[in-house]
């Protein structure tokens, strides 16, 4: 497994419990919950590209 995937997905995880707590004291608690929706939507993204690779390999390696 790649590493620097899981610091992407470490960095996003930051950055969005950041954001989520600066706009809820703010008193923007949609946009708070807009936010986190964003960060999740960005990493399951990520994780697909990885899991679509993984098929791939996986099919060329049992194709005759």
């Amino acid at each position: 497994m790649d590493v620097e995937l899981v610091f992407k997905i470490a960095a996003i995880g930051i950055l969005v419990a950041v954001l989520n707590l600066l706009l809820s004291r703010a008193g923007r608690d949609e946009q708070a919950l807009m936010t986190t929706i964003a960060g999740l939507v960005v990493v399951l993204m990520l994780v697909l590209q990885k899991i679509s690779e993984l098929f791939s390999l996986i099919k060329s390696l049992f194709s005759f």
